[in-house]
């Protein structure tokens, strides 16, 4: 288990979890990101690890987002070197991640939630970027929302600075799930289990392939996936394991190599 001021970072059962620890609203400050860099830098280290989760404590917010005292000229390009830091991290890490929204997530605290694979959610969650209100504008949901969303919500979102519901979220593809409050970890552990019964490396792989077909033009996309399958993929013990595992009507037993 690694020590941080802002975080609680823990292994267990091939799941890394990183909560945020800033009470009462899981603020997002130039020490806490840079702690979230960290983070994630050693998680992408963990041979053990199948799945990480990002989620925060607390009931009620996830993150209200970045500091808006860090948004100042003179601290500026420092949040945005170590706030982007963890967003670039997001959309390389080899594993699957996952934000678990324990309360609402606004702002940098969206940005985040959205910047993971999957996202659940309790259903009091709110979401949203009301980044507009202060005269700016937030540059990540720029970039990812209109990958996931239709267009004309993209603009409301982003342009009005309004919050949506968990449902009216789960409706348009920016969650996977929302659960009731009282079962919220109970939920989240059996969702993660459907990955953490699997292959390391197959999950890797599987990953992998998705990213790097990602806007590429069918055919270029197919030649690429071909090759992570046939020349990375069915080059582990795990991929024939799984195999033989099929054919013996047996279990797998995962080496995660």
């Amino acid at each position: 288990m690694s020590e941080f001021k802002f975080l609680e970072y823990t292994l267990s059962e091939g799941l890394v979890t990183i909560a945020i620890n800033r009470p009462p609203y899981n603020v997002l400050d130039i020490a806490l990101m840079a702690e979230l860099n960290q983070a994630l830098d050693i998680a992408a280290k963990e041979d053990a690890a199948k799945v990480v989760m990002i989620t925060g404590k607390g009931e009620k917010v996830f993150s209200a987002g970045v500091d808006v005292l860090d948004h100042t000229p003179d601290k500026v390009d420092q949040m945005i070197e170590v706030f982007h830091g963890i967003l670039k991290r997001l959309m390389v890490f080899p594993l699957p991640t996952i934000a678990a929204l324990n309360g609402s997530a606004m702002g940098g605290g969206c940005e985040l939630a959205i910047a993971c694979d999957m996202v659940v959610a309790t259903e009091e969650t709110k979401l949203g970027q009301p980044e507009i209100k202060l005269g700016v504008f937030p540059p990540i949901a720029a970039i990812l929302m209109p990958k996931t969303l239709p267009l004309p919500k993209v603009m409301e979102l982003l342009l009005g600075g309004g919050l949506i519901s968990a449902q009216e979220a789960l409706g348009l593809g920016m969650l996977n799930k929302v659960f009731p409050r009282a079962t919220f970890a109970q939920d989240t552990r059996a969702f993660l289990e459907q990955f953490l019964s699997l292959s390391r490396v197959a999950l890797i792989y599987t990953k992998r392939a998705i990213r790097a077909a990602s806007d590429k033009p069918f055919f270029e996309a197919l030649f690429t996936v071909e090759q992570i399958y046939l020349k990375e993929l069915m080059s582990t013990a795990d991929a024939v394991e799984g195999l033989n595992a099929f054919m013996e009507k047996r279990k797998p037993v995962w080496t995660n190599k």
